[in-house]
């Protein structure tokens, strides 16, 4: 009886005392799918300012195309032509997941998104925090 008592004392202990140790995490995965929802809608809006602020200034741009691999200047010389005259592009995520890497600074995700011309796609990336914002 006495080890079962002194079994409950510690579980109870521990059970107790176990919030106080936690640490309270930014909700990354909430802070990613904001980016990834932001970057589609500045596409469709044709707003090239913020597209291209979500981009890490070493991003490497993979587009729908087997072809299609930027780096962030190229492809916003691409790009910027079509944002300068208010046409974008569209794409509908339709499904997300994302994950984030022990430690918060790295995640990936990949989505089903859904585009007039070209139908059901897939995006992947990686976006890391760099100055406290996620790219």
């Amino acid at each position: 009886m006495p080890f079962r008592a002194a079994c409950l004392i510690v579980l109870l202990s521990v059970a107790v005392a176990a919030p106080a140790f936690a640490t309270e995490q930014p909700d990354h995965r909430r802070a990613v799918d904001e980016v990834l929802t932001a970057f589609h809608a500045s596409a469709a809006d044709a707003d090239g300012a913020l597209y291209f602020s979500l981009l890490a200034d070493d991003a490497i741009y993979i587009g729908t195309d087997a072809s299609e691999r930027w780096t962030a200047e190229e492809f916003k010389a691409f790009a910027e032509p079509y944002f300068s005259t208010g046409r974008g592009w569209t794409y509908t995520a339709t499904e997300r997941h994302i994950v984030v890497a022990p430690g918060g600074s790295v995640a990936w995700f990949d989505e089903m998104l859904v585009n007039e011309t070209y139908g059901v796609c897939r995006g992947t990336g990686v976006l890391v925090i760099q100055d406290g914002v996620w790219r």
